[in-house]
């Protein structure tokens, strides 16, 4: 098969471009990140439900489900395992029978506390290539691109 390089024009080409190096970024932090979040015995999302009742305290699911950018689905199975494994404590949602509240216990602070620090050093190794006011700049830039310009 030949190499043949096909244009879809500059701009195309160009926001091709962009989303490929987005993605590949992203990617590779997600692997380093990942790969240092299982090591704890969790998965991502686990980790990503814990961190946010960590910092933000108590919460209801379909808040925890939207800070984390999650799917409704995919957070019962999640939720699940984090109440097996005793990390997060379930509360009905006063008013709602519906909705119920999600609380860290010990157990999942301990792991969190541990854990977190490991996930800032692999954020700042992965970000070391870039000086502070690149990371400022891509911050604004990737703000820019959601509509929420400063």
């Amino acid at each position: 098969m030949d190499n043949v390089k096909i244009s879809y024009g500059k701009e195309n080409d160009l926001n091709l471009k962009l989303l490929i190096s987005l993605n590949r970024g992203l990617g590779k932090l997600n692997k380093e990140t990942n790969k240092k979040i299982r090591d704890f015995g969790l998965s991502p999302a686990q980790f990503m439900v814990l961190e946010v009742l960590y910092h933000k305290g108590e919460m209801r699911v379909c808040d925890i489900t939207e800070k984390i950018l999650s799917s409704g689905g995919n957070m019962t199975v999640v939720i699940a395992n984090l109440l097996k494994e005793g990390y997060v404590t379930k509360h009905s949602t006063q008013g709602d029978r519906r909705s119920y509240s999600l609380k860290i216990t010990e157990k999942g602070r301990t792991i969190i506390y541990e854990l977190f620090p490991k996930h800032l050093e692999t954020i700042k190794d992965e970000f070391s290539q870039l000086s502070e006011e690149e990371k400022l700049s891509l911050i604004g830039l990737l703000k820019k691109m959601q509509g929420l310009e400063e």
